[in-house]
């Protein structure tokens, strides 16, 4: 029998099994995210029974902050007293380019979250949420001028497909004649704002933890948006418990959750498929949208689903798909 040194069996390549569960840890997240994300627009439909769009985005953004805020003071204080007697590793200073990708992420995320609210004024739900996940053919669109990243044909099809799909589920929506011309316009607008602060937060997640990035976020977002809606809107916080419920929901399951998630996986997700991955937001947002609204699902809505989905599974399978 062959014998082994210990210094032979230390440089063995032998199967991690931390790696399998971490894997499967981070498609558990990304599918919570998907979950909390497509929430959403139902609970901009309730916050705007009461707010303007811009005020929902608003108190969306000062209840995550003042929510996880607050949390992050708790903990530092925490591991302040901790580290009185520990050696802590220090952490590299902050660039200007730091500053300015962070100022970045919060003004293209709030017109993002405000193009989406104003879109849920003059279109439906479903039809939002379409145009809003075209995000992946700017997200890829962008990774590859400005970062040099490629793609490989498994990616590309993958996205093809899905696509094709939500072109199905678009066509399937469109009769509602020109007056949702302007909430098409503004869904789609958000989709490229949501492609810059995708492809932000993934080069961002080298240096900052999820919830920071969302932090600053919210904070820049609020700085700029209270004095537009107390001017343009009248009204900053909501006098209804249907509309602080609405809030409050958006504060701490879509922004809290979702959003943190999301920008939690781009460590080891690249923001491209997540981008694509958002393609699937349409199946829970359509059956919420039809169980709470009304709004008729149909077999071409199956249909189109199914393509999605097809697509993503191929997309998955790609090397574009890792965050490097």
């Amino acid at each position: 029998m062959k014998r082994f040194s210990i210094a032979q069996i230390t440089e063995l390549k032998l199967p991690r099994p931390w790696t399998i569960s971490s894997k499967l840890g981070t498609w558990l997240k990304l599918f919570l995210a998907l979950l909390s994300v497509s929430c959403a627009p139902i609970f901009i439909r309730f916050s705007e029974t009461d707010l303007g769009a811009n005020g929902t985005v608003l108190n969306r953004l000062l209840i995550f902050t003042l929510f996880f805020g607050t949390g992050r003071l708790i903990s530092h204080n925490g591991i302040a007293r901790i580290s009185k007697t520990e050696t802590v590793k220090p952490t590299t200073p902050l660039t200007w380019q730091h500053w300015g990708l962070l100022l970045v992420v919060g003004i293209s995320s709030t017109t993002t979250l405000g193009l989406r609210a104003i879109s849920l004024e003059y279109t439906t739900v479903a039809k939002s949420i379409l145009l809003n996940n075209l995000t992946p053919v700017f997200t890829t669109l962008g990774a590859w001028l400005f970062f040099g990243k490629h793609f490989d044909y498994k990616f590309l099809l993958g996205m093809s497909i899905a696509l094709t799909g939500a072109v199905v589920l678009g066509l399937a929506d469109l009769g509602g004649g020109s007056e949702y011309l302007l909430g098409d316009m503004c869904a789609l607008l958000s989709a490229v704002f949501l492609a810059i602060y995708f492809l932000i937060v993934e080069q961002l997640r080298n240096r900052f933890s999820a919830t920071t990035i969302l932090l600053y976020r919210c904070i820049i977002g609020s700085v700029f948006l209270t004095p537009f809606v107390w001017f343009m809107e009248g009204q900053l916080f909501p006098t209804t418990m249907v509309g602080w419920l609405a809030v409050i929901g958006l504060g701490l399951i879509s922004e809290g959750l979702g959003q943190r998630l999301l920008a939690d996986c781009m460590k080891e997700l690249s923001s491209s498929f997540i981008a694509l991955f958002l393609l699937l937001g349409p199946i829970i947002g359509a059956m919420l949208a039809w169980l709470i609204f009304a709004e008729g699902l149909n077999s071409t809505t199956w249909l189109a689903f199914t393509v999605i989905l097809s697509g993503i599974y191929l997309a998955q399978s790609s090397s574009a798909t890792i965050h490097k």
